[in-house]
């Protein structure tokens, strides 16, 4: 019997569109997961912001949504929504809640109370303080906190391929069903690890372009 290669680069070849195919649905989840996420935990943090006494309880349910496993989430909520990318974007966007609220919070108490009096004296309104000033001095902390959140999502999109929806995580799974076929598992893993990198970088990128006075800095 001959023993099959640890990496068959033939079927990789093969199989190149398939592959294209799942990166692009993994992205998609990922990017799905990410928009909503911002979106909810931005209105959540301002909220809690807003109204101090509600902080604790957001950070709470936020924090109780965090550590429930991925696969029991999942199975909670296949009997309700089913096999679908709802199923698979609420349990993301349920593990990105934390992180960008924390970081969205930490970002605006962070900053110096001095400029917002001063921007109250100079007839500034909380909506134009908000997006003019808070926001983008916030906005360093806020984006690593997406980094964090983007890195983490890339990793548990993969799990969705329980449910049909993994991206390349559908590799890793049917890798595992075959049992000596070691290309797909590899493939995979691979693939969801450059992901995570690569939309890291990307991520890095923006920051710099958003927030250049914080890399003038760092350098002074």
């Amino acid at each position: 019997m001959i023993a099959r290669p640890f990496i068959d680069w033939g079927w990789i070849i093969d199989h190149l569109d398939e592959i294209r195919d799942r990166i692009g649905e993994h992205l998609v989840l990922t990017g799905i997961a990410l928009g909503v996420g911002m979106a909810i935990a931005l209105v959540l943090a301002l909220i809690g912001l807003r109204f101090p006494r509600t902080l604790p309880p957001i950070t709470w349910a936020a924090g109780t949504l965090y550590t429930i496993p991925s696969l029991a989430l999942f199975a909670f909520l296949v009997p309700i929504t089913g096999f679908t990318v709802l199923t698979a974007e609420i349990g993301l966007v349920s593990y990105t809640l934390l992180i960008l609220i924390r970081n969205i919070i930490a970002g605006i108490q962070g900053i110096d109370p001095a400029v917002t009096e001063a921007a109250l004296g100079m007839g500034y309104g909380r909506r134009r303080m908000f997006s003019e000033i808070e926001l983008p001095l916030a906005l360093p902390v806020i984006l690593a906190g997406v980094r964090i959140a983007a890195v983490t999502t890339v990793g548990l999109v993969t799990v969705t391929a329980l449910i049909g929806q993994g991206g390349v995580g559908f590799f890793i799974l049917r890798g595992l069903s075959r049992f000596d076929d070691s290309t797909e598992i590899v493939l995979g893993t691979a693939l969801s690890v450059l992901l995570a990198m690569t939309l890291d970088s990307v991520l890095v990128g923006v920051e710099r372009v958003l927030t250049p006075w914080s890399r003038r800095r760092s350098a002074a």
